[in-house]
């Protein structure tokens, strides 16, 4: 399947076409984890966008662009919570069902939301076969139409729109560091630096038991996993047709790290800024705290993916 091509004016028209169905998400910093990082750093806080996380940019921007094109009876898709959360209230929105096939082993407090929200789940087992066998059945016997949750070019654009206001905010921010997943937020991340500065490196921050994407880059081809027992449960899905290619073009740097230090900086952010985020939201300021060299004193902008986490499990 043939890459699309992005352009300047895409990301605009997303952003005007999300804006109205979106929280515009504050960004905050700390003087302490500045000092920590020997940087000065400005977080995108999606952790309080609608939903919980910034997926809701893409699941509503996915399912609006349909909408112009057909009318849609329902939606489906497989997600391990957020990006589950965010198309349930998407389609809310617009008054039609949504299908959410889910792995059994899924956060309980993720879960409940997406009930909360008018999702149908149909659990699965924890693999990315079941996953895909799942929501290809539900979208054979109802018709739903399948958004994938993050290898989905409008989906991407939808996500980038975070970093895009990020950029506005702060306009002369250095990088933008990102968790890397399904390369959605990242590839999203790194279209909005290229589109609005292009002086602006996106950085990408993954976990090491995980680390696809950062071997994706070093092979030139998509990589996948033989382990997924990280804490970053948002993070556990490998790298698709539509996000390689813009990782590979835009991003240069993925930074790896290790699970204590997710912890760490996931405690750190509950400590000092007294904001609630989750684990892989954490995985962005553990690459930064980890390899404070390669910032180098840069102005950094990172992106809080989330902060739907069960409080009754917290890894600290």
């Amino acid at each position: 399947m043939a890459s699309l091509t992005f352009t300047p004016e895409m990301l605009a028209a997303a952003r005007e076409l999300v804006g109205p169905h979106v929280h515009h998400t504050p960004v905050m910093h700390s003087r302490l984890l500045d000092q920590l990082a020997g940087a000065p750093l400005f977080f995108k806080c999606e952790n309080f966008q609608r939903g919980g996380s910034y997926k809701l940019r893409g699941a509503t921007h996915a399912l609006l662009r349909l909408q112009e094109q057909a009318p849609v009876p329902a939606v489906v898709t497989h997600s391990s919570g957020n990006f589950a959360q965010a198309l349930s209230v998407a389609a809310q929105a617009v008054g039609i069902p949504a299908h959410i096939v889910m792995p059994e082993n899924a956060p309980a407090v993720k879960k409940a939301a997406v009930h909360t929200y008018g999702g149908r789940i149909t659990e699965c087992a924890p693999t990315l076969e079941a996953r895909e066998d799942a929501a290809a059945r539900i979208s054979e016997e109802t018709g739903a139409v399948f958004i994938h949750p993050s290898n989905d070019p409008m989906v991407m654009l939808g996500q980038g729109t975070a970093c895009a206001e990020l950029l506005e905010e702060v306009p002369d921010l250095e990088c933008v560091v990102a968790p890397v997943g399904g390369g959605g937020l990242l590839g999203g991340t790194a279209l909005a630096c290229t589109f609005t500065d292009n002086a602006c490196e996106p950085i990408g921050a993954e976990p090491l038991r995980v680390d696809d994407a950062y071997r994706s880059l070093q092979s030139g081809r998509i990589e996948s996993n033989s382990r997924t027992d990280t804490v970053a449960d948002g993070l556990r899905t490998v790298l698709g047709s539509h996000t390689f290619p813009v990782l590979k073009q835009y991003v240069n740097t993925i930074i790896r790290v290790e699970e204590a230090e997710i912890i760490t900086a996931m405690r750190l952010v509950w400590e000092r800024m007294k904001i609630v985020i989750e684990p892989s939201s954490a995985v962005a300021l553990a690459a930064v705290l980890k390899d404070p060299g390669y910032i180098g004193g840069r102005k950094t902008g990172i992106i809080v993916s989330g902060g739907n986490v069960d409080l009754g499990k917290l890894p600290f």
